[in-house]
């Protein structure tokens, strides 16, 4: 006869705080924002997984002249972050 299993308690996920701040978006991410309307429209039968590989291929493609104005964003957005989270801890901790 075998022996009974033991069951394994799943592990819950914590609650994100709705009030921290939201975490820095990447270069990609802003480029990604900004160009996947205009692949949708160039190809309106592409699924959701093909629009993101073809905005990855297209980032591949730019030259770092290109991706300037991206991580010119990405970088003001860190600092945002940085200062939102900066308070949002210390309005915490007190």
């Amino acid at each position: 006869m075998a022996a009974p299993r033991e069951t394994k308690k799943r592990s819950t996920r914590r609650k994100k705080d709705p009030n921290a701040p939201k975490r820095a978006l990447s270069a990609y991410m802003f480029f990604a924002n900004e160009t996947r309307d205009i692949v949708r429209s160039e190809n309106p039968d592409v699924t959701f997984g093909q629009v993101g590989k073809i905005l990855g291929e297209r980032w591949k493609a730019l030259s770092a002249e290109e991706k300037v104005p991206y991580e010119t964003k990405a970088e003001a957005d860190k600092k945002r972050y940085e200062s939102e989270k900066e308070l949002y801890n210390a309005t915490r901790a007190a």
